[in-house]
């Protein structure tokens, strides 16, 4: 059985410091803001990031290029090891498309390797779910194969809903009418949003006040998960630590989950979606 490696995207939002301790090889996303463009998850802290967001600077964002997975992948394959790379959202980014691209090409030159790559249909600590339980099957011995077809199986299973704070962010990007966000925040309405089947955002609902919102979601999550035993819950968050702790406490209460995994959203969805965002991921029984 040849060894393999795991690699994944920064969008999964998992802490950089856990990811650098088991050396996983990341293949960033970028921000650019003003002049000056960004690494996501390694080169502006997630302070800086959502500070000049709230004194509105704006973020431009951009995909992984095929060159740039290449760089990436390439030294693993050298090494003689396969890779499996498990990749942001197609229907949110052309990354996965890109990774495809650099792929093929890698194939070409390394045909005794083996290179896999999965759309994950998921984002953010969604995505991050889905490299974390990969991770786990790696250390327990299964093969790429075995991991590659775990994936597939189940990340229809990873539940994301998210609440969005600032609905002039969603407006920018096309998600609401300007109208609409006009109204919405004067009003404090809060959309919940969630990852559909086809890994798209859609917004299911929405709240009127924040606390009620941040509730919603741990009530979004028990009815998801209902007959399912989540080992760990994921709350990613902008720049919003005591409002993620609150939420926390929520799930610990209502879902029973002591273990959970708290971290910023990085640039790059945190670019779309603005300061405030929070969100609640689970395994469940489907979307």
């Amino acid at each position: 059985m040849n060894d393999y490696v795991i690699t994944i995207n920064s969008t999964s939002d998992l802490p950089k410091d856990w990811v650098m301790e088991r050396n996983i090889p990341v293949i960033p996303l970028k921000c650019t803001i003003g002049e000056e463009t960004y690494r996501d998850m390694f080169d502006l802290s997630a302070e800086d990031f959502y500070g000049r967001l709230r004194n509105g600077e704006m973020a431009v964002t951009s995909q992984v290029n095929p060159d740039e997975a290449m760089k990436v992948m390439e030294p693993i394959l050298k090494e003689g090891k396969d890779i499996l790379h498990l990749a942001f959202s197609s229907r949110l980014s052309g990354t996965y498309n890109s990774m495809c691209i650099a792929a093929e090409e890698l194939r070409e030159k390394y045909p005794e390797r083996k290179i896999v790559v999965v759309d994950t249909l998921c984002a953010s600590l969604g995505e991050g779910m889905i490299d974390y339980k990969a991770f786990e099957l790696q250390k327990e011995g299964k093969t790429l194969e075995e991991v590659a077809q775990w994936v597939e199986d189940n990340k229809l299973k990873v539940c994301h809903f998210f609440m969005v704070d600032d609905l002039n962010h969603l407006q920018k990007g096309g998600r609401i009418s300007k109208t609409s966000a006009v109204l919405g925040t004067m009003v404090q309405i809060k959309p919940i949003i969630y990852l559909d089947n086809e890994g798209k955002l859609e917004i299911i609902r929405k709240e009127r006040g924040r606390k009620k919102a941040l509730s919603k979601l741990v009530d979004l999550a028990i009815e998801a998960s209902e007959g399912v035993e989540n080992d760990i819950v994921m709350i990613p968050h902008g720049d919003c630590l005591k409002d993620a702790e609150y939420v926390a406490d929520l799930v610990r209460e209502k879902m029973g989950v002591e273990k959970i995994l708290i971290n910023n959203v990085g640039t790059v969805i945190g670019g779309h979606t603005g300061p405030g965002i929070l969100a609640v991921v689970c395994m469940g029984n489907h979307r």
